[in-house]
């Protein structure tokens, strides 16, 4: 091991040009590696899972169990790869979270589980249709931004589903952007039963009208001059005089219309919740990204999108404010370190300074001559047990000693 490190150490001594431009772009490629590094609050330590979102309206918990939860379950169990199934029931709503072992590719799984509800949907409830959610993780809640304003909770609503949340989508690493709150716009009917009886208007007549409103068709083609026209019954629209103006039933050969046995007009759906900011009500963008994405950069990204969009909306309206940013917390703990690499810097820079840099002192030993005074008895009894080496080279009565190479140092013992 020793003689390895030897010819490494000589090696890299005889070619030091080559060892210092090595070490130049180690130094440059790691910068630049550091600078591109994505930064999240925690590791995603999650399996790979697929969620499963359907919803039944009008159903109980134990109807959407027993129709909905139960022929999902089984059909994701068994699947290759699967670790565990786990379903939340609600009211109206069931969840399924199917998740998947360690190192195993998340698209491929999620192209397994759509080919397994392909083949249950078949057994759902009619109008019941299983949807998989977006490719998020539990940490994927990055943003948190609230829309207000002067104008009404409807429109702000349908300015988040339709302007915002479009255009927020489209920004690469954006998963999911889910509004919370404000009012949904809905056609509201309200029959009225009196007027219904007078015309002889039935409750399925008014149903069977409403569900084709707003629908286009085709009527084939005709041939006419050497050409093929398409025909096309255009009947899609928005606009709820259309919708008044919809032919129920034909009485005696005439039409009676949806105005003439309802009351039409636009009505908010019904809401089990909402939300609000600073005291007002307004309309909440919850922003999750996708697993790997720079949660520091799509931040940036996405504030930029949002201070873009809000000058393109109506006079009073705002959708910049943040209420939640997940890359605060990444920006103050780089921060902190920072802070710290910077004091321990100075720290002992300061330290190697202060030691290079301060006066060395100079320290004289002189080579004493040892005098001492003792009783002739005593220096003689004394002196018989000295090694030959160190003897004393002349003893006079007086007891004056000078010592030898190996001196030995006694004290007075308090003779006269």
């Amino acid at each position: 091991m020793g003689a390895l490190f030897n010819a490494l150490v000589t090696a890299s001594l005889k070619n030091r040009v080559f060892v210092l431009v090595v070490a130049a772009v180690l130094v440059g490629y790691g910068g630049w590696t550091m600078t591109r590094l994505p930064v999240d609050v925690f590791p995603d330590l999650n399996r790979p899972t697929v969620t499963l979102m359907t919803e039944a309206e009008g159903m109980a918990p134990e109807e959407v169990e027993q129709l909905v939860t139960y022929p999902l379950e089984t059909a994701m169990n068994g699947m290759p790869g699967v670790t565990r199934v786990r379903s939340v029931s609600g009211v109206g709503l069931s969840i399924i979270y199917v998740e998947f072992d360690f190192g195993t590719e998340l698209l491929t799984n999620r192209q397994q589980v759509a080919e397994r509800l392909a083949s249950v949907r078949e057994q759902m409830p009619a109008g019941v249709v299983p949807q998989m959610g977006p490719i998020t993780s539990i940490m994927g809640e990055i943003m948190l931004v609230a829309m207000s304003g002067d104008a009404p909770p409807m429109l702000i609503r349908e300015l988040a589903d339709f302007t915002v949340r479009p255009r927020l989508l489209s920004i690469p690493g954006v998963a999911q952007v889910i509004p919370i709150g404000g009012e949904v716009r809905t056609y509201q009917v309200t029959p009225d039963i009196a007027q219904m009886t007078r015309l002889d208007v039935s409750l399925d007549d008014v149903e069977r009208a409403i569900k084709q409103f707003g629908a286009n068709s085709g009527g084939g083609f005709v041939d006419q001059n050497r050409a093929e026209y398409v025909i096309r019954n255009i009947g899609r629209t928005t606009r709820v005089e259309d919708l008044r103006s919809l032919v129920v039933a034909t009485k005696a050969g005439q039409s009676i219309i949806l105005s003439q046995v309802a009351t039409v007009g636009f009505a908010p759906r019904f809401k089990r919740g909402d939300a609000g900011a600073n005291g007002k009500t307004a309309v909440i963008l919850s922003i999750q990204k996708q697993p790997g994405a720079d949660t520091v950069k799509l931040s940036r990204t996405i504030e930029a999108a949002l201070g873009n969009l809000s000058r393109t909306l109506p006079e009073g309206v705002r959708a910049d404010t943040v209420l939640f940013r997940q890359a605060n917390f990444i920006e103050a703990s780089i921060g902190n370190v920072e802070d710290a690499l910077r004091d321990a810097v100075i720290v002992v820079a300061a330290s190697i300074a202060t030691a290079m840099l301060w006066p060395k002192s100079k320290l004289a030993v002189p080579v004493p001559t040892v005098v001492e005074t003792m009783a002739p008895s005593v220096a003689s009894d004394h002196l018989m047990r000295l090694p030959p080496t160190s003897m004393p080279r002349k003893v006079r009565g007086a007891g004056l000693t000078r010592p030898g190479p190996r001196s030995l140092t006694t004290t007075p013992c308090g003779h006269p």
